[in-house]
């Protein structure tokens, strides 16, 4: 396989990049694709010299893309996390920014026809068996990378992709609150144990002595929040029905402090170990959830507005991300809405 090449698209998918893959181009076999990719990508090496990785979590990531036999949906789309400088390829999570390239990329791949305007692609994601609508822009029938939608993290504009999520609560931990409570303790430290797309541990900076605006090197640098970071982490694992964490990319940790910027919250987050220079798409739609329960660490901190339909800016170190939350009368999320864009960066052969 790896002296003739593999078919891959590499794209921008809103902050990260990496290569997205139809499922038949690679090794059905899971160990066999996944030592292809750890090769394609570099690793293990902290610079991914000798492969396409960028040496970052955020543009070391790989979509696998079918044509759905599901009713009602389009493509099925598995998203896998190549670590950087461990051989290891998992697929524990979901990537709601690498989600912004696979309607482009189902569309390119003819795996969806083309719309006179605007084709809406439905979207499985295979890692947590939800639903994710994206609006493609598909002027005379092509995907149409330009435009002037412009998110944080990301220089210039683009396209704009607005992507729905649907019934994303408890997507890995099998419950928005996996312990049943708006607030635990570990270590000592009030947090929020929440799963609303993605597994998030909520807690205040405050309570690890930063005040949560620091650059994410200097958090990385802090060797002592760090440790306790993570022993939180290990011992948040089990409770939320994801058992033992030590080797995988989830909870993400979300440290929240006063909005700075006039948005509802301010957040750091490690993803594990890295403190993130923004954070995930479905991450933001967990910490906005989080906002959201009242007596929890991040309600206590946040501006949250008021109505059924709030758009919650999440500020992180680049900029912020807007979640436009739907709330029934109970005041329950039932629906998240976030604005990615994406771009084609070369469509080729890839060696492994």
């Amino acid at each position: 396989m790896s002296r003739g090449g593999v078919r891959c698209m590499w794209m921008r998918g809103g902050t990260s990049k990496g290569g997205y893959f139809l499922a038949d181009d690679l090794p059905a076999d899971a160990t066999a694709r996944n030592t292809f990719l750890l090769r394609a990508m570099g690793s293990p090496d902290a610079r991914q010299i000798d492969g396409m990785g960028g040496a970052d979590p955020l543009t070391s990531k790989v979509a696998v893309v079918t044509k759905s036999a599901r009713d009602g949906v389009d493509v099925d789309y598995l998203f896998l996390q190549v670590f950087v400088d461990r051989p290891i390829v998992t697929d524990a999570q979901n990537c709601g920014n690498i989600l912004a390239g696979v309607g482009p990329f189902a569309i390119e791949r003819r795996l969806v026809a083309a719309q006179e305007g605007v084709t809406d692609v439905r979207i499985f994601m295979e890692n947590t068996g939800q639903v994710a609508v994206a609006r493609i822009s598909t002027p005379g029938g092509e995907v149409n990378y330009e435009g002037d939608a412009r998110i944080d993290g990301v220089p210039g504009t683009a396209s704009a992709v607005p992507i729905e999520f649907k019934e994303t609560d408890g997507s890995s931990c099998g419950a928005l609150l996996p312990t049943g409570n708006v607030v635990d303790t570990l270590e000592g430290v009030a947090v929020t144990m929440i799963d609303n797309g993605m597994p998030c541990v909520v807690m205040r900076a405050a309570d690890f002595g930063v005040t949560g605006y620091e650059e994410p090197s200097d958090l990385e640098a802090n060797e002592t929040l760090r440790a306790k970071v993570e022993a939180i982490r290990l011992k948040a694992g089990p409770l939320m029905n994801l058992g033992d964490v030590a080797e995988k990319s989830v909870p993400k940790m979300t440290l929240v402090a006063s909005p700075r910027k006039g948005g509802a919250i301010s957040t750091r987050t490690f993803i594990p170990h890295r403190c993130h220079s923004s954070i995930g798409v479905l991450g933001a739609v967990s910490v906005a959830t989080a906002c959201l329960l009242p007596g929890s660490p991040a309600a206590a901190l946040a501006d949250v507005g008021s109505g059924l339909q709030r758009t919650l800016s999440i500020e992180h170190p680049t900029g912020e991300m807007s979640v436009v939350a739907t709330m029934d009368d109970s005041g329950a999320v039932i629906s998240a809405a976030i604005l990615r864009t994406a771009r084609k960066l070369f469509d080729g052969l890839v060696f492994g």
